[in-house]
């Protein structure tokens, strides 16, 4: 039956308690906030960069960043996973944090917004004796809520929801993330996979993704739009 005469409020519980899944939680939490800030500030800096200072080559090094957009992470996968096991970070949740807070979309998402901003707040904050990165810190940065909103919430959804790279480097039970304690559960009953737990604890794994969209919506169509205004500085 699709609806059922009676809800069966216990399988949340179950689904919470038969496995550690507030660690699960907590780790998702902690991973999806550090990708996030980490993605902004690198991000954002990036894109202050190759869209408001002026240096020998700019385009053809913001070219080349972006173009790294077209390598799969499949060929990706094998170095990455040397380079996290050379660190010792194999089974920690640094290998989910530190590669996923450098992403040329980002980059490409923040640089487009910034070059549609007026030069004459720049060169008011120069006047006055601003750096560049008092400038890009006071100035700018204020002006990029949008994009900075957008940007948060795809890396937010695409952190969140990760599974294949934290199966490959993620062992323990309690470093596991949401996506991979979901699966967890499966394997927890061989004989009989709990589909009602797996939609319970599916339940729990979408509302922080739901409340992140509807505080942050007025923001996200506003930062796509105008982030494809114009194309260049």
């Amino acid at each position: 039956q699709f609806i059922p005469v009676k809800l069966q409020w216990n399988n949340y519980v179950e689904a919470w308690t038969l496995l550690p899944f507030d660690r699960f939680f907590l780790n998702s939490v902690i991973v999806s906030f550090c990708v996030v800030l980490g993605t902004l500030f690198t991000s954002s800096l990036a894109g202050y960069a190759f869209g408001r200072l002026r240096f020998p080559g700019r385009d053809k090094v913001f070219l080349i960043y972006l173009s790294t957009l077209m390598i799969p992470f499949a060929v990706r996968m094998i170095p990455l996973y040397v380079e996290m096991q050379s660190f010792g970070w194999i089974d920690t949740l640094w290998p989910l944090i530190v590669p996923a807070i450098f992403t040329p979309w980002g980059t490409f998402l923040m640089r487009q917004f910034m070059v549609t901003l007026p030069k004459e707040l720049e060169d008011a904050g120069r006047i006055d004796g601003c750096s560049f990165f008092r400038v890009y810190w006071s100035i700018i940065l204020p002006l990029t809520k949008p994009a900075l909103a957008t940007l948060g919430i795809f890396t937010f959804l695409t952190s969140w929801n990760d599974f294949l790279w934290p199966l490959i480097v993620i062992s323990s039970l309690d470093n596991k993330t949401i996506p991979l304690g979901l699966v967890a559960f499966q394997s927890r009953m061989a004989m009989k996979t709990p589909w009602e737990l797996i939609m319970a604890a599916a339940t729990f794994s979408v509302l922080p993704i739901l409340i992140a969209f509807i505080f942050g919506q007025k923001y996200y169509v506003r930062g796509i739009v105008t982030s494809g205004i114009k194309g260049g500085a």
